[in-house]
């Protein structure tokens, strides 16, 4: 339950003002030289330890803490804008309200737009007015180039699907990459790293077409898989040790024995 004796005016007030002071002449050396560039790296990181602390459980403390992180990011870069005289934080802020009230007129507008059809179209209506103000033009504009390979791919391939460019149904998209599946290994005799990568990176961009179409997020299963593999392959470990003995120190065929008995163990 949040603190109803903390002023959220006055705490938001209190961190912009500690950011413009981090960045006054006679601030902090660190914080006074960085840029856009500079700083960018650290906001995708923050955000990735927000996503991580939800992954990790219900432990609240650390979330507020990892949010607080990624909200200094946001007055961070704000500063660094407001010196150059280009925006700060009320513009950010006034500038994403407006923008969800666009985007929600079943929610902010009158009752005949309250409905999920008027919903979705007024939200891609939206979408292409704000990629047409930026001069983005085609289906596929606008979608970062810096986000994850896989999210990336996930957005490419539902904004195609929109206009119609889709699979009908998961069964013909697993038999598409059962198809790339065959070209890739036909590339594995020529040893040629250029077009494995071209296969091979067809084949990623078909496995998350089927994760779009079976209702899935392609980075949450492989995230689950990751945890699964360290989970499993931590048992191996620990089984070894129990011999004074480490991976190292296995016959593939014994490390192999001891993840299927893992993987038995989990499913008991």
């Amino acid at each position: 339950m949040s603190d109803p004796k903390v002023d959220p005016a006055a705490a938001l007030t209190r961190l912009l003002d500690i950011m413009a002071r981090l960045r006054a002449p006679d601030g902090c050396p660190w914080d006074r030289v960085q840029d856009f560039a500079t700083i960018a790296p650290y906001t995708i990181e923050e955000a990735y330890e927000v996503a991580d602390a939800i992954a990790r459980g219900p432990d609240f403390p650390q979330l507020m803490d990892e949010l607080g992180d990624l909200l200094f990011q946001v007055v961070y870069h704000a500063q660094m804008a407001a010196e150059a005289g280009h925006f700060g934080f009320a513009e950010i802020a006034e500038a994403i309200s407006a923008k969800m009230i666009r985007r929600h007129p079943h929610v902010f507008g009158d009752a005949e737009t309250r409905t999920a059809e008027a919903q979705t179209s007024a939200w891609e209506v939206q979408k292409a007015a704000e990629r047409a103000s930026r001069a983005e033009t085609g289906v596929l504009a606008g979608v970062p180039l810096a986000l994850p390979a896989l999210t990336r791919a996930l957005k490419l391939s539902r904004r195609a699907a929109r206009v119609g460019f889709d699979w009908p149904e998961p069964g013909t998209v697993l038999d598409k990459l059962e198809e790339e599946s065959a070209e890739l290994r036909a590339e594995l005799p020529s040893m040629d790293k250029a077009r494995q990568a071209d296969e091979l990176g067809d084949m990623l961009f078909v496995v998350v077409n089927l994760a779009r179409k079976l209702d899935l997020d392609p980075e949450a299963c492989l995230a689950a898989a990751n945890a699964k593999f360290e989970r499993r392959f931590g048992a191996v470990e620990a089984a070894l040790a129990e011999g004074g003995r480490a991976p190292a120190d296995a016959t593939l065929a014994e490390m192999e024995a001891l993840w299927q008995a893992a993987k038995r163990a989990e499913k008991a």
